[in-house]
């Protein structure tokens, strides 16, 4: 009955892909242990995928992949099963995002999630309340570092992002923790497809005051904007708000710091730390 109640409250994705795999492994005569052991996984942890106990990792995908001769069947799903380990509001706009020829983001709280490291991720995330369970907070951590592709993708996206100075002295984690993320921000700047500006609490007065947000252009050029607040998500494809708030989001990027400035802040920063 427990594996019923958890097999039904799994998302449909990872449903589906149980009863593929499941149905795979019996057309290929084999046990769950028998499975497994093509594997190098224990029959328990196919059963527990098998009955939806637990999501199949890419991992345990491309294993059962190769073990059962699946010609892409199970490979295909990858990019599916991943968008279950983020939160339904963001799922729909991490697809296109991932998809997208140019992602451009004003943060005002924490640092973007497209750069930023492990540890700080997982500080920032353990920080929800009401708490996220041990399982779901790793799976949201590894979920928000996928998302790190984008910056290595080919074809290149071109990733620009505006943060706020709070955001940066915010010691998330800890002093050692934002030292590291700091580094890495400075490493990601380094890259020729990313655009890091800092906007210093001494420009006071300046159009992203009004709060975040990310305005992505499609493959196809077409524009949308991406906002969301204490976990709900607005995603505007309208083209006369589309374009007020690219606008803005210009204007945003004129106010900041130049990127050779801005690198310079940020390194400043982390020798105060």
């Amino acid at each position: 009955m427990a594996q019923s109640k958890k097999k039904d409250s799994a998302p449909p994705t990872v449903q589906y892909f149980a009863a593929v795999l499941r149905l795979l492994r019996e057309r290929a005569g084999l046990t769950q242990d028998e499975l497994g052991a093509l594997m190098n996984y224990t029959g328990s942890a196919v059963s527990a995928v098998e009955t939806c106990a637990k999501p199949p990792t890419d991992e345990f995908i491309d294993a059962a992949e190769k073990a059962l001769d699946a010609g892409g069947l199970l490979r295909s799903a990858i990019k599916y099963l991943r968008l279950e380990r983020y939160p339904v509001y963001f799922q729909g706009f991490v697809q296109l995002e991932q998809e997208a020829a140019t992602v451009s983001s004003y943060c005002t709280q924490v640092i973007d999630g497209l750069l930023q490291t492990s540890d700080y991720a997982h500080a920032l995330l353990k920080s929800n309340y009401p708490p996220f369970e041990p399982e779901e907070l790793e799976q949201l951590v590894e979920a928000r570092l996928d998302r790190k592709a984008l910056l290595t993708r080919k074809p290149m996206a071109l990733v620009h992002t505006v943060l706020e100075e709070a955001a940066l002295r915010r010691e998330i984690g800890g002093t050692e923790v934002m030292v590291t993320q700091l580094g890495h921000l400075i490493e990601c700047a380094q890259l020729p497809n990313v655009t890091v500006q800092v906007m210093p609490l001494s420009h006071a007065e300046h159009a992203g005051l009004r709060g975040p947000f990310t305005v992505l252009e499609t493959a196809d050029q077409a524009a949308l904007v991406y906002m969301e607040s204490n976990g709900k998500s607005t995603l505007t494809t309208k083209p006369d708000e589309v374009g007020e708030l690219a606008r803005r989001y210009a204007m945003i990027r004129t106010q900041a710091l130049g990127p050779k400035e801005s690198v310079s802040f940020v390194e400043q920063l982390m020798g105060e730390l």
